[in-house]
C-alpha cells in the first residue's frame, strides 16, 4: 500500500507527549472507525474488511468497516489499509516529538481509483474537499484528551 498515489497529508501539533499521544491515537482511531454510520457507508461501497474484528487491543490485523491495521510501530507510527468497489487506500498516522516536548501528528493518505466509478467517487470525495474537511476535523480532536 506504500506504493499507492500521494492523495494527501494533515498535520496537527498537539500539547502532550508522544506516550499521551499514542495513548489517544489508539483509543480515537478505534472509537472513530467503528461507528454504525461507518459500518453502513463500509456496506454501501462494498468496503472489506466490512466489520469490527481481528486482535484486541488494537494491533496488526485489527479490522474495522473499511479499515485494517497493517503496520503498528509503538509510539511512532499506525498505518491503516482498505479497499472498495471504487478505492485501494491507506492511511498512515506518524507521532514526532517536536523539540519543546510537544508531538506532531501527521495523517497521509494514499489511494488509487481505478476506472470512470474510480475517478466520479475521487472527484465526489476528494475534488469536493470532503475528505479533506474529515481530516482536519479528525485530527483536531486529538488537541484534547
Amino acid at each position: 500500500m506504500s506504493l499507492l498515489p500521494w492523495v494527501d497529508e494533515h498535520v496537527v501539533v498537539v500539547d502532550a507527549g508522544v506516550d499521551e499521544v499514542w495513548s489517544r491515537l489508539l483509543v480515537k482511531v478505534g472509537r472513530s472507525l467503528s461507528t454504525a454510520g461507518g459500518a453502513r457507508y463500509a456496506r454501501v461501497v462494498g468496503a472489506v474488511p466490512r466489520e469490527t474484528g481481528g486482535v484486541r487491543p488494537l494491533g496488526v490485523g485489527s479490522e474495522f468497516p473499511g479499515f485494517r491495521v497493517a503496520r503498528l510501530v509503538p509510539g511512532r507510527e499506525l498505518a491503516l489499509e482498505g479497499r472498495h468497489r471504487f478505492s485501494s487506500y491507506s492511511l498512515v498516522f506518524r507521532v514526532e516529538e517536536t523539540a519543546d516536548g510537544r508531538c506532531r501528528l501527521r495523517a497521509e493518505t494514499r489511494a488509487v481509483f481505478p476506472g470512470a466509478a474510480g475517478r466520479v467517487y475521487r472527484a465526489l470525495v476528494i475534488g469536493s474537499g470532503g475528505h479533506a474537511f474529515a481530516m482536519r476535523r479528525l485530527l483536531a480532536g486529538y488537541r484534547q484528551p
